[in-house]
């Protein structure tokens, strides 16, 4: 398939070496197929450090910000289970960083990214043996193409699928673990909602891959998706969503066996930009409109989501951007340096913890 061909880099970022790196064989082993694990996090906060925060230009007083001082941000994963630490990825440097409330903070990995437009570090995950095998995983842009990395520790990056479509805008995906050997990817339409469609293009499509694999083949689940794509797994029922901005405006909808299902739409495009689901809460991060909608997850007693509660986010966040979930509540990273009209308060993007209120109950 001529999507899936490895193109020569052009632009901001070099990847020849990685390129070279990539039909030379791999670097590391593949890693341990056994079940998920929990990142280490740094070393936890004292209550000395809760009870006297330090000073400076980037220290938020908000006892809710876990990172600060960041340039604009894409994914976010909690580090612990309890939320204190997060690991966020900066879309514009390629890097990805650990932080805990009032520091310190810590490059874990860097990647070359083509930065322009809505481009660059989109997502990442952590391997669900990262205990064992240090790897991370990304969905980033080149000057050519937007592809799947594997990140190694030393930062060396191994090309794993490349080749899917770049736009000057439609580049924002979404990548999540469903198991060690399935890697769901999610991408944006690079502005071309016919690629969308066409079953010969990997853009505006979800589908899954296996990154142990030299040259996985994928396995389209779903086609048809616009931009700011976003996946948002329920860790505790295995259902997934992905909210994203549509051909008719923004959109949350349930991936199921024969496709997606529609399940909210917001035909004012208030921007979409990130969805998680907490205790059977699903909450869709808007950014234009600076607000947190939430609805009831769907169940097969009530299989619609209802009337969503809004929440405004413009005094506490800003501009809101992905978010992760751990436990009843969620991280959230904001975007205040890519939004017009964000708050002047908010001139960092930050991290922060938020949990989301129940809406009303289901109505078919």
């Amino acid at each position: 398939m001529g999507a899936l061909t490895v193109l020569s880099a052009a632009g901001c970022a070099d990847f020849s070496d990685q390129d070279r790196a990539a039909r030379a064989g791999t670097f590391s082993s593949v890693p341990d197929r056994g079940g998920m694990q929990q990142p280490p996090a740094p070393p936890p906060t004292s209550e000395e450090d809760e009870q006297t925060p330090p000073t400076g230009p980037c220290v938020d007083p908000n006892p809710a910000v876990i990172a600060t001082c960041l340039a604009t941000t894409s994914g976010v994963r909690p580090a612990d289970p309890e939320g204190k630490t997060t690991y966020v990825a900066e879309r514009t440097t390629g890097k990805i960083i650990i932080s805990k409330r009032y520091g310190p903070q810590r490059v874990v990995a860097t990647v070359p990214v083509d930065g322009g437009g809505d481009g660059g570090l989109i997502d990442f995950e952590l391997s669900p043996t990262y205990l064992q095998d240090q790897l991370i995983y990304a969905l980033i842009s080149t000057g050519s193409d937007n592809r799947v990395v594997r990140i190694a520790p030393g930062d060396s990056i191994k090309p794993i699928l490349t080749g899917i479509p770049k736009g000057a805008t439609g580049n924002m995906g979404s990548i999540s673990f469903a198991s060690p050997t399935e890697l769901r990817v999610a991408t944006g339409n690079a502005g071309d909602p016919a690629a969308a469609a066409n079953p010969g293009s990997l853009a505006g499509k979800l589908f899954t891959i296996d990154p142990n694999l030299d040259g996985p083949r994928p396995k389209v689940v779903a086609s048809g998706l616009g931009s700011n794509v976003a996946l948002c797994p329920d860790p505790t029922s295995g259902r997934l969503y992905v909210a994203d901005s549509g051909p008719e405006g923004d959109r949350l909808q349930q991936v199921e066996p024969a496709g997606l299902r529609k399940l909210w739409s917001w035909a004012d495009r208030p921007g979409i930009t990130g969805c998680g689901v907490a205790e059977g809460i699903i909450t869709v991060s808007m950014a234009r409109a600076f607000r947190f909608d939430s609805l009831a997850a769907p169940t097969n007693a009530s299989p619609s989501v209802g009337q969503p509660r809004t929440v405004d986010s413009k005094e506490d966040f800003g501009a809101v951007g992905r978010m992760t979930s751990f436990g009843p509540s969620l991280q959230i990273a904001t975007i205040n340096k890519s939004v017009p009209g964000a708050p002047a308060k908010s001139t960092n993007d930050i991290v922060s913890l938020f949990s989301p209120e129940s809406p009303a109950e289901n109505n078919d």
